[in-house]
């Protein structure tokens, strides 16, 4: 492990994350913010949700920013830089395992998955107003589900950055991230789907069930929520088989 190679690397992405601040807020955050105003506003306001929607709904869409922002950061740069621009075979000559290269796209998508997650609260606040009803008092779950999201995020991107092809990049956010956010229990928590039992169970091969879940437990406790040990236990499976699968086939398009 080279440390000054990786921190140089790490250092890089961020500069490139600085650079388009403002295009990379826009994409990560515009479609969470806007279902957060439709539901948390104008619903609530209208009457036709309760006032208490606000505080359920807020979790959830801070785990779609994170998911999002994590996947993308990740994916979209390494479908261009292994089909298109090739800027990849630059970095793969660097003084530093393959696999290493891997690991910092992840960090460098963790990080971006944090910040965009972070953003939403105070974003979520100013567009549904007062009622809002979220506190910090578990501190220590909220960052453990918190770092397990962006891991999964990021793990996710680099394993879908390097099986997607640049012909299935629209089939990707159709099949993968659309039904993902639909039936990942952010708009609703997880007994909601009491009523459709065979639905109910289905979902829990989504880990976005888990970070809506964790994060609502952790921000929100006053609603229906799993058990903070199962959402933890979940997203670490689900991280570790990420890294795995994407750490493989990472060397395996460096390889080729």
């Amino acid at each position: 492990m080279n440390w000054k190679t990786f921190y140089a690397l790490l250092a890089r992405d961020g500069h490139v994350a600085r650079r388009n601040l403002v295009p990379m807020l826009m994409q990560n955050l515009l479609q969470p913010l806007l279902f957060t105003f439709v539901f948390g506003r104008v619903m609530t306001t209208s009457g036709m949700m309760p006032a208490s929607y606000k505080s359920l709904l807020l979790p959830g869409i801070m785990a779609i920013s994170m998911v999002l922002a994590g996947v993308q950061a990740v994916a979209m740069p390494l479908i261009t830089e292994f089909q298109f621009t090739r800027e990849i075979e630059d970095r793969l000559l660097a003084p530093i395992q393959n696999h290493w290269l891997a690991v910092e796209k992840i960090v460098a998508g963790m990080i971006q998955a944090l910040f965009a997650g972070l953003a939403v609260i105070p974003a979520g606040w100013l567009l549904m107003g007062s009622g809002t009803n979220i506190h910090f008092g578990s501190p220590v779950e909220f960052l453990t589900v918190a770092l397990l999201v962006a891991l999964f995020s990021a793990a996710g991107g680099l394993a879908l950055g390097c099986s997607v092809g640049q012909t299935q990049i629209g089939l990707m956010f159709s099949l993968v991230l659309a039904p993902m956010m639909m039936f990942g229990c952010a708009y609703y928590p997880w007994s909601a789907l009491a009523a459709f039992p065979i639905l109910q169970y289905a979902v829990l091969i989504n880990p976005l069930v888990y970070a809506s879940e964790g994060l609502r437990g952790a921000l929100a406790p006053q609603f229906p929520h799993m058990n903070h040990l199962m959402v933890i236990a979940a997203l670490a499976v689900i991280d570790c088989a990420l890294i795995c699968i994407g750490l493989k086939k990472f060397q395996q398009k460096a390889v080729s």
